[in-house]
């Protein structure tokens, strides 16, 4: 391991951890209001919408990233939409990610228990109030976990972008190798700038869950 070399690299792997970071947390917001609505639609099983939704949930959901990056960014142009590779990859994990959240936010919506919502009826509450106070606050505190593994694996997922000519982590780390052949260093700058962006997510994910789980349930 050469230090100097590390020393080197380390402003382009910053520059790359930024974008990827960057680009990563604008599709993952994206996934998360996507999958919001689409969870809705399939919940409430709006006429029409409900089965857009699960048709759109089942396509994502089974085809890999990067099939879906070059379809948006060699497909659209054939069709008179071009567009970036910065957008490309917001898009792409955006996509994706809403079919991973939908799932999450509806089996957490399908999770409140029947005798919770008795209780709301029986206090006397009408369905929008119950649906407000009673299932969406349990629904979002059952998602948590999904939610978090989902941003994990859409964050992890971001390494796919090298193939669409974006300077994230992974290009950076597979273009220093073929300039310089220093394989161990770009490599192992590779995992610790993985490491930096994951770990943070997973911590703050889990602290999350269970200081809600305590307000909510006491345990």
């Amino acid at each position: 391991m050469d230090n100097e070399v590390l020393i080197s690299y380390l402003p382009r792997y910053i520059d790359a951890f930024w974008l990827t970071v960057r680009i990563g947390f604008i599709g993952i917001a994206l996934s998360l209001v996507i999958g919001v609505v689409s969870a809705f639609f399939r919940y409430f099983k709006v006429p029409v919408l409900s089965g857009i939704s699960g048709f759109y949930v089942e396509l994502f959901r089974n085809t890999p990233l990067l099939v879906q990056l070059f379809f948006i960014y060699f497909g659209l142009p054939k069709v008179g939409f071009s567009v970036s590779a910065e957008v490309c990859g917001a898009l792409g994990l955006g996509l994706l990610g809403g079919s991973y959240m939908s799932e999450g936010f509806r089996s957490g919506l399908e999770a409140v228990s029947v005798s919770q919502t008795e209780s709301a009826v029986a206090l006397g509450m009408t369905p929008r109030q119950m649906f407000q106070h009673v299932i969406l606050p349990e629904a979002f505190i059952l998602s948590i976990p999904a939610t978090v593994a989902n941003v994990i694996f859409l964050l992890k997922e971001t390494s796919v972008f090298s193939a669409i000519s974006l300077m994230d982590l992974m290009f950076t780390a597979k273009d220093l190798i073929g300039l310089y052949y220093n394989t161990t260093e770009a490599l192992f700058l590779l995992v610790v700038f993985y490491i930096v962006m994951l770990l943070p997510v997973s911590i703050v994910g889990n602290v999350i869950e269970k200081k809600v789980r305590f307000r909510m349930f006491g345990a």
